[in-house]
């Protein structure tokens, strides 16, 4: 199934556990979670590994997101996959904050970074963080669809409801001017 087709059968999904079908409530963490353990490989730095692996934080995420699924309302379908990420996202900030993990950039190694940029340092990471929540909804979520998550632009469109891929490639190529801005 392409991701397309998984995302736009989010809302759906989400419908169904709201009424408590618990098939449904299978298939989204089907559907999520190889996505979040691709995404949230390598995010935790190792030295602040201690009983929490990226693992158990996907796996933690998917269940406060499904635990709060009454209380979330979804505009757009990639909404659901940004909800996740930011979940995820403060879940690792609460293992890297942990007073036995405490660390300065100094102390970071190249294997203690996110896989896919081997250079960022954590201070470049976390002020990468930082830019991306000084957007609006709409433009964090269309960055974070193209660049963490690989989304293609046909993708994104169906996602955040734009009109075809090249309407998306014009939003995300905005999106990323602006974060641009909040970057230097």
């Amino acid at each position: 199934m392409q991701q397309t087709q998984q995302l736009t059968s989010t809302a759906t999904l989400l419908r169904s556990v709201r009424k408590g079908d618990k098939q449904a409530k299978n298939r989204l963490v089907a559907i999520y979670l190889p996505i979040l353990m691709r995404w949230g490989k390598g995010r935790l730095p190792s030295h602040a590994r201690g009983l929490a692996e990226t693992q158990d934080l996907v796996q933690m995420t998917l269940i406060r997101a499904l635990d709060k699924v009454d209380d979330f309302e979804s505009y757009r379908e990639g909404a659901f996959l940004a909800y996740m990420r930011k979940t995820l996202m403060n879940l690792v900030y609460n293992e890297i904050r942990r007073p036995q993990t405490r660390y300065s950039s100094s102390d970071v190694t190249a294997e203690d970074l996110p896989e896919n940029d081997p250079r960022m340092t954590m201070d470049e990471f976390l002020h990468y963080e930082n830019a991306l929540a000084r957007l609006n909804e709409a433009d964090r979520e269309g960055i974070v669809l193209r660049l963490e998550f690989g989304l293609s632009y046909g993708e994104i469109a169906a996602a955040m409801r734009k009109p075809s891929a090249n309407a998306a490639r014009m939003f995300v190529s905005r999106a990323l001017v602006s974060f641009a801005a909040h970057m230097a």
